[in-house]
């Protein structure tokens, strides 16, 4: 039952646990009323900061529950959406604050929605990054049923929110955030996840002026229908059935025109791409569309004349406008291949850009590192022991193919790649090599040896800088050497 004055609204803030005997007697003895509207006591207790506006208007409905929820107290709504409403809240031991997201009521009786929430939650357990935001704990609440998140509280607000006021960011700033965010996908990428809604909104800006991801993975949950937007929304006018977010994503459109299958991180290096020429023109080259057919279509995708167009209008760098070219390249295959090779070219470009490059190496991050590729079982034992005493780490396979892999996934410093054990296959897993250190911006010193009855295919490869081609016989002295002076390696033995 709804309070009719005064006291009775204190003695329900001291029934729900918002406040104690003490603090409601101190409030209505300073209100001198006993009888006085409800309204007057709801805001006594706000302007004292004992109850906030959300829980003020549960009070004056008279409701018991929605004030605490697993401990936590709800303090604020900041978001809602189809599936849920994300709440600032409290730890009443601690006084953290923590956001709070919980499953919509009408959802809780679908085992499947349940599912997705409560595994989304668990794997964020197990995130680790500063760039991250911070799942905290996935639980049920014992009195309500209701399953929620608790996650680090962002203070700042999101990408969308600072667009819609400032509509382009400075070139530095847009890079930083590039980075950070190219960071947190490639750690998650290294645990074998991808985001799947990276939009304006899912990137929060602490007031620290940190970029971190928020909901990683918990768009499969929309089912094509619109997703929550969490911490520091742009208000719906419609009601909290559909809150008014800046754009859905529509990973599943792109995937079916470019027939990549779901989870491929280069989806997020697409969206990523738009967000970032996003912060540099305040264009949206991706605008958004309530139209389910539109989003099916190729057109909306095939952005990358736009892009260089928009490039060159807004006068940005070449390096900039190739490396934002090459994140939205329609064509999966020519845009980077791994979140890690991205991450090392958006280094290499802000190195650049900085002025911090020139005349130095950019090489890969990471231990010394070296991978061979040698089918001869007495060559692999010659290559580790030498490589190793000049101070490599030493990858071995026989198959080419894991060469270009494992390139992708995280760039090494040196390869060595026996055309004439392995074959044909090897050349190209040589050249690819190439290629991605040249999109990435980073130094590779990469040697093909060649049979003597290979001389023909030998001539006819052209290497790229960094590249070494030999044809046997060959000496480890001149392999030792061809390192030393790619790397640096002056003071290393010659082994």
């Amino acid at each position: 039952m709804a309070p009719t004055d005064a006291s009775e609204f204190a003695a329900l803030a001291v029934r729900v646990g918002l406040v104690d005997d003490n603090v409601a007697r101190e409030c209505v003895y300073e209100l001198d009323d006993r009888t006085a509207p409800t309204e007057a006591m709801a805001r006594l207790m706000e302007r004292k900061g004992f109850i906030t506006p959300l829980q003020t208007s549960r009070l004056m409905k008279g409701e018991l529950d929605g004030y605490v929820l697993g401990g936590y107290r709800l303090l604020y709504k900041i978001a809602s959406g189809s599936f849920g409403r994300v709440y600032r809240g409290a730890d009443p031991g601690t006084g953290q604050t923590v956001a709070v997201k919980v499953l919509r009521k009408k959802w809780t009786e679908d085992k499947r929605k349940i599912e997705l929430f409560e595994r989304e939650g668990r794997l964020g357990l197990a995130i680790q990054h500063p760039n991250i935001v911070q799942i905290m704990a996935v639980n049920r609440d014992n009195n309500t049923g209701q399953y929620f998140i608790v996650m680090e509280f962002v203070e700042g607000g999101n990408l969308r929110d600072i667009l819609n006021i400032r509509k382009r960011l400075e070139l530095d700033e847009a890079m930083r955030i590039l980075e950070e965010c190219v960071a947190a996908l490639a750690y998650a990428s290294s645990r074998g996840l991808t985001h799947r809604d990276i939009k304006p909104t899912n990137i929060l800006l602490s007031t620290d002026k940190v970029a971190k991801l928020v909901d990683f993975g918990l768009a499969e949950m929309s089912s094509g229908q619109q997703m929550m937007t969490t911490q520091n929304p742009n208000k719906s006018k419609k009601g909290d059935d559909e809150a008014d977010v800046d754009r859905t994503v529509d990973y599943a459109g792109l995937e079916r025109v470019t027939g990549l299958k779901k989870g491929d991180p280069r989806s997020d290096i697409f969206f990523l791409g738009t967000v970032f020429f996003e912060m540099l023109t305040g264009h949206a080259v991706l605008p958004p569309t309530k139209d389910r057919n539109a989003s099916m279509m190729r057109q909306r995708y095939e952005l990358d004349d736009e892009v260089r167009r928009l490039g060159l209008e807004y006068n940005l760098p070449a390096t900039v406008t190739a490396l934002a070219a090459k994140m939205c390249a329609f064509d999966p295959n020519q845009r980077f291949q791994s979140t890690a090779l991205l991450h090392e070219a958006v280094k290499a470009v802000r190195a650049e850009i900085a002025g911090g490059s020139a005349g130095t190496h950019r090489q890969a991050s990471g231990p010394l590192s070296i991978f061979v590729v040698e089918n001869n079982a007495k060559l692999q034992d010659v290559f580790r022991d030498k490589f190793k005493k000049l101070g490599f780490r030493v990858l071995m396979s026989i198959d080419a193919a894991q060469a270009v892999k494992r390139y992708q996934q995280q760039p090494f410093h040196a390869v060595l790649i026996d055309v004439g054990s392995i074959g044909r296959e090897a050349l190209e897993a040589f050249e690819h090599c190439q290629r991605a250190a040249q999109i990435t911006g980073l130094d590779l010193t990469a040697i093909a040896i060649f049979n003597e009855d290979q001389v023909g295919y030998a001539k006819s490869l052209v290497p790229k800088p960094g590249g070494h081609v030999f044809v046997r016989p060959v000496t480890m002295k001149q392999l030792a050497s061809t390192l030393r002076e790619g790397i640096g390696l002056e003071t290393a033995p010659e082994g």
